[in-house]
Formats: structure tokens, C-alpha cells, sequence
């Protein structure tokens, strides 16, 4: 494991996170209120963690020391091969694309075109006061005050990780004023009519080999959820899922132009995934 930061500021942190977590999820079982820093790093110390390392620069970290068989570039700062290389000189990876929302309607019904809107919990690079910003004016603004439009990368990443939709999506995103827990509003065009009721079933079920039953035996179960209830976004906090269909928020125009929209914890979900890959990468070898 390597941080940016000393062990007791992780320890802290992972103490008293603002955004409450299932803690029973993950290795370290600690009680988030009632545990002092000492005990957390004694924890932390118990783990299945065999070396803590705080260090700034990737080429500094001693891989050869430690015998890591699995190395998770997971910070969002090295994006591409590139950036990367200084970790992965004597490495190899393996990326394990999931299936999402976007996968499940383009494989049953194929997507003609599409945008994408997400609405962004306050992420770690925006700014707490009014304040200069090297990316663009309006991300300078308050995170707290404002609801602020801003790119995304996540529009941009589709077609890497999902070929078959490269050049027909594009899309922005709100950054807005919650601690945790976004959504996403995908609009498009389908290849072939379909009902929302019959794009909530292929959801769902299933429809072919490829949308796999999410309820039971299916590849999907526990990466894509489905829900009718009356949700808002505090009902995700600590959901593990990467995209959770709301099938009550979506709406249709005609069978050949519909709107979805899917909830995702991005941070909870993504770490989840992290481990999913980890998982995958060692069973198969």
C-alpha cells in the first residue's frame, strides 16, 4: 500500500471519513467512532498489509522490496502508459472492463448516438474558497455555494473502455454541492424501437449471453443495480455497486429516443472495483 501521507494521517482519515462507509466490507474492521489513532494504526499494523509506504514520487516506491505480485495505479494522477512507466518497468497488467448501464443498452438495443450528464458530488480538486483555478474560471468557485459546469473525463473514457461506442457519446458533468454519491443522465438515440418498459426488463433480466440475469448467477450481480424504489442520494452512501439503475427517473420520447438514469458511489464503488480487478487477476493466474 503507498500513500502521499504519513500512516497516522491515513489512519485518521480512514477513522472519521466525513462520507460514512460499510466498514464491515473491507479487511480493517474498525469501529469509526469509538476507536482512538493508536488503536486504528494497531490495526492497520494486523492487517493483511505487508508494507505502508509514503512516498511523493512513483520512481521512489521500492517495488523490487516489497514482492508485489499485483500493482494498482489508483490515485487518478498517472492516466496513461506513459505516466505510468516509472512504476511498471518490470510489470505487466490486465484490465477488466465491467458492464455497465451503457453496455447493457448498447448490446440489446445498439446506441446511435448519445450525451451523457453527470452530476458530481464535490470532488478532492475543487476548491473550498473562491480561489484561481488552472483549469477554467468557473472551476475557481466555492464548492460548497455553487453548482458548477465542468468537462469530464468520463465522457472520453467510453470509448477506451467500451470500443463499440467510440465518437457516439460525448457529455459534461455538474459539480454540485453534496460530500458523496453522483448520478448519471444518459440520453440517446436507439438502433432498434424499444418501450421503456422493455429497456427496464433488459436491465433487469437479461436479454441475451451478453446482459447476463444481474439478480442471481449473472456476471452483473453486485456491478449493476436496479431499483424502483423512491431513492435520493444519501440512500447510496456506502453502496458498492459501480451504476444503479433508476427506472423510475428515466422517461421516454418514443420507442427510439429515450432518457436513463443510473446512481454510482465514486469513490465506495470504484475502490470496490479495484479490489474486483485484483480478485479477477489472481484467480486467473
Amino acid at each position: 500500500m503507498v500513500i502521499f501521507i504519513s500512516l497516522q494521517h491515513e489512519a485518521g482519515s480512514v477513522a472519521f471519513d466525513d462520507a460514512p462507509k460499510k466498514m464491515s466490507d473491507i479487511q480493517m474492521r474498525i469501529e469509526t467512532k469509538t476507536s482512538s489513532l493508536k488503536n486504528i494504526q494497531n490495526e492497520i499494523a494486523k492487517s493483511k498489509l505487508d508494507a505502508v509506504e509514503a512516498r511523493k514520487l512513483e520512481q521512489e516506491i521500492p517495488w523490487a522490496n516489497t514482492g508485489a505480485e499485483y500493482i494498482m495505479e489508483s490515485t487518478g494522477v498517472f492516466t496513461d502508459k506513459d505516466k505510468v512507466v516509472a512504476h511498471l518497468k518490470n510489470y505487466t497488467t490486465k484490465f477488466e472492463v465491467s458492464y455497465t448501464t451503457m453496455q447493457v443498452i448498447n448490446d440489446r438495443f445498439g446506441i446511435v448516438e448519445g450525451l451523457m450528464t453527470t452530476v458530481q458530488s464535490i470532488t478532492a480538486t475543487q476548491k473550498t474558497i473562491n480561489r484561481p483555478s488552472s483549469k477554467d474560471w468557473r472551476g475557481g468557485k466555492a464548492a460548497s455555494f455553487n453548482i458548477i459546469p465542468s468537462s469530464t473525463r468520463a465522457a472520453k473514457a467510453v470509448g477506451k473502455v467500451l470500443p463499440a461506442l467510440n465518437g457516439k457519446l460525448t457529455g459534461m458533468a455538474f459539480h454540485v454541492p453534496t460530500v458523496d454519491v453522483s448520478v448519471v443522465d444518459l440520453t440517446v438515440r436507439l438502433e432498434k424501437e424499444a418501450s421503456y418498459d422493455e429497456i427496464k426488463a433488459a436491465i433487469k433480466h437479461g436479454m441475451d449471453a451478453l446482459v447476463i440475469r444481474e439478480e442471481s448467477e449473472g456476471k452483473l450481480k453486485g456491478i449493476l443495480g436496479y431499483t424502483e424504489d423512491d431513492i435520493v442520494s444519501t440512500d447510496f452512501v456506502g453502496d458498492n455497486r459501480s451504476n444503479i439503475f433508476d427506472a423510475k427517473a428515466g422517461i421516454a420520447l418514443n420507442k427510439n429516443f429515450v432518457e436513463l438514469v443510473a446512481w454510482y458511489n465514486n469513490e465506495w464503488g470504484y475502490s470496490s472495483r479495484v479490489v474486483d480487478l485484483v480478485v479477477h487477476m489472481s484467480s486467473i493466474n
